[in-house]
């Protein structure tokens, strides 16, 4: 007879919830290779990543810098919103330009302008060529840092030095076709005109050479990395900001993604942006199957499992992270979504679980915010190099913006964090960081039997382990003397 009194039910009605430490991935028959597994993963309808890896939307992890290096690895970076709007676009922008096969939006000058005030805006933007154009923007010429090199009068017009015999090429123009005119006339900009000689793009020897680098960076459809960036829950206006700016996606991002409020100003976003959304963060197969029905397509999984935060002991709220994985994930595979898995890894291993478990690809924070592109400040500690990181839950980046908490950070006496403040070690570039990382999922596929991700989540099989179990999986009876790039414990980081 089941227990009908209203709060030994309440418990008695849950099943276990496991995490990472509590399993393991049970090694199966296997022709696979790890060198020969494919990692290519789906993040929202319209974009695909070559490796399964997202930076957290945290002002200690994301910025441009980050972004772009995410993309160019072939995952994804989400640029944190604790900074104006304005700066937020200018980011957005900036990564989108970064490289490209063809840049459409081309800054262009007129030529009456002085040489001095071109020269400054070469400077600035970090570029050493611009079309010049008539007040109809037909292309007339092209000035280079070449055609200023010797210059010594600054109030020279730019129409005096700029070259005016310029190769120019249509919109059929092919990569392979734009290298060899590149290299047949050793210049460095193609523009590309129309019928009315009007510049309508600009191809550059920079822009290749990086495309060539970065063969399987996430890109856009026009060659630019897919660049993602976060708003507020209610933040509507932020959204359609970044959206103008040129974000392929915008992550709404919350603590707790199942309030309806929230699920009310997702659906009013969602019809003033063209760009993808991803929702979050959520625990529950409940919330997953709301969100799913208001509209979401990619939800974020995960409350209370990142290193710096301290929701499950300050509100008692949370679910252990490879659970929550696991239940959404079953909605999203009935429903043909897509599921981030934020928060709670550590090693490798356990985005393998992750990904065995459903999620289509993991959110990192803490191990992304020690390397050389995050945005943190450098500290020693201990004769060692740190890099802050900080929760967007903690009190610092509340003072910041605390909507992703639903409190006021108007007073900060008023708050309630619900993070920590601390350090991480440095870990050198982010791209050696997630090959290690990556290196440890393939691994992880070839034990398993799995050639792709997809086949990670359906053949995969996993084994609960005790206490006793989880201390054997780590190095155990030994003096760590040389430290390997993809395992740490936590008393060595603490007290390194």
């Amino acid at each position: 007879m089941a227990d009908d009194r209203p709060f030994t039910s309440k418990l008695g009605d849950g099943s276990l919830a496991l995490t990472f430490d509590d399993v393991l991935l049970l090694p199966g028959r296997s022709k696979v290779e790890p060198s020969a597994v494919g990692t290519l993963t789906q993040i929202t309808e319209r974009v695909m990543c070559t490796i399964p890896i997202i930076s957290a939307a945290m002002d200690t992890v994301t910025e441009a810098k980050m972004a772009i290096a995410m993309a160019q690895a072939g995952g994804l970076g989400v640029i944190h919103k604790n900074m104006p709007v304005k700066i937020q676009a200018e980011m957005v922008q900036r990564a989108k330009r970064h490289e490209s096969f063809i840049i459409r939006d081309v800054f262009t000058i007129p030529p009456d302008l002085s040489a001095g005030e071109a020269k400054r805006i070469m400077d600035e933007r970090g570029i050493s060529g611009i079309p010049v154009v008539d007040k109809e923007n037909r292309l007339i010429g092209i000035l280079t840092l070449r055609d200023l090199r010797f210059i010594d009068d600054p109030y020279l017009s730019v129409s005096e030095l700029m070259t005016k015999d310029v190769v120019t090429v249509d919109d059929e123009i092919s990569m392979e076709g734009a290298r060899k005119l590149l290299q047949e006339h050793r210049i460095e900009k193609l523009p590309i005109i129309n019928g009315e000689k009007r510049v309508t793009g600009l191809i550059t020897v920079k822009d290749l050479e990086k495309r060539t680098e970065h063969a399987h960076a996430t890109r856009d459809e026009d060659g630019h990395l897919v660049i993602a960036a976060a708003v507020g829950p209610f933040d509507k206006a932020r959204a359609k900001a970044l959206d103008r700016a040129g974000a392929d996606i915008v992550f709404i991002d919350c603590a707790h993604a199942h309030n309806m409020n929230v699920v009310s100003s997702f659906k009013k976003i969602m019809k003033e942006v063209g760009c993808e959304l991803v929702i979050g963060n959520i625990a529950t197969a409940e919330a997953a199957e709301d969100l799913i029905a208001a509209g979401a397509r990619t939800l974020k999984v995960g409350i209370g499992a990142g290193s710096i935060c301290t929701t499950r002991v300050v509100a008692g709220i949370g679910v252990p992270q490879l659970q929550a994985i696991a239940a959404v994930a079953d909605v999203a595979a009935e429903n043909g979504a897509f599921v981030i898995a934020d928060g709670g890894i550590r090693y490798s291993g356990d985005i393998a679980k992750a990904l065995a478990a459903g999620a289509d690809t993991v959110m990192l924070g803490h191990m992304l915010a020690g390397t050389g592109e995050s945005p943190g400040d450098e500290v020693i500690i201990g004769g060692r190099r740190f890099k802050r990181y900080r929760g967007m839950g903690s009190l610092g980046a509340m003072k910041v913006s605390a909507d992703r908490y639903f409190q006021d950070s108007s007073d900060s006496s008023k708050l309630v964090p619900e993070g920590v403040e601390g350090a991480v070690p440095f870990r050198g570039p982010v791209g050696d960081v997630i090959f290690q990382q990556m290196g440890g999922v393939k691994s992880a596929m070839g034990y398993v039997g799995a050639a792709d991700i997809k086949e990670m989540k359906s053949v995969s099989r996993f084994v609960r382990i005790s206490p006793h179990g989880t201390a054997e999986s780590h190095p155990h009876d030994i003096l760590i003397t040389n430290e390997a790039p993809n395992y740490f414990t936590t008393d060595s980081v603490r007290h390194a």
